[in-house]
């Protein structure tokens, strides 16, 4: 693995601080996953989990969409790779997915959020659609983003080792 993230800044604003982060953890899940044929990239964690590098890719794609484009600017968009009938389809579908076409649209829905997040005046916006009678902050969101990243980020370390024992940051 080549790591090539940016490290956040150590004194920023709050803004700039919560998009470096956001990006770091972006950029660590890339990284996890690089180098990596598109049959490694399916390889499951271990029975019963559906867990795979690929899988939390695809999940990604479907919580950047969710939290940024239908919460936060409130577009009416379906899931991507998860429905109500199979609401972990983005982990268990994955054996003939393609990992070029989700990895494209990670990326495209992580460009669509930064588009989002910029839109908004400032951290103490709301979201345009509630989840669950609730509206959240774009502070919220922004931290919310941080830690899934970090937890899945734990995740792809732990698959990342299991597929080619490399290991690292």
């Amino acid at each position: 693995m080549t790591d090539t993230r940016t490290d956040p800044p150590l004194a920023a604003g709050e803004r700039e601080m919560l998009r470096a982060f956001l990006d770091f953890h972006r950029q660590t899940l890339a990284v996890k996953c690089e180098g990596l044929a598109e049959e490694q990239l399916r390889l499951r964690s271990v029975p019963p989990s559906s867990l795979s590098l690929l899988g939390i890719v695809r999940h990604m794609a479907d919580v950047e969409r969710s939290w940024f484009r239908r919460r936060l600017a409130g577009e009416d968009l379906e899931g991507i790779y998860y429905t109500d009938d199979d609401p972990d389809g983005e982990f268990d579908n994955v054996d003939t997915a393609s990992a070029e076409e989700a990895f494209a649209t990670w990326r495209a829905e992580i460009e669509h959020a930064r588009a989002a997040e910029a839109a908004c005046a400032d951290l103490d916006a709301t979201t345009k659609a509630a989840r669950q009678g609730v509206h959240h902050s774009l502070r919220w969101i922004m931290v919310h983003m941080i830690e899934e990243y970090a937890r899945h980020n734990g995740h792809a370390d732990l698959l990342r080792e299991r597929i080619d024992g490399a290991t690292g940051e």
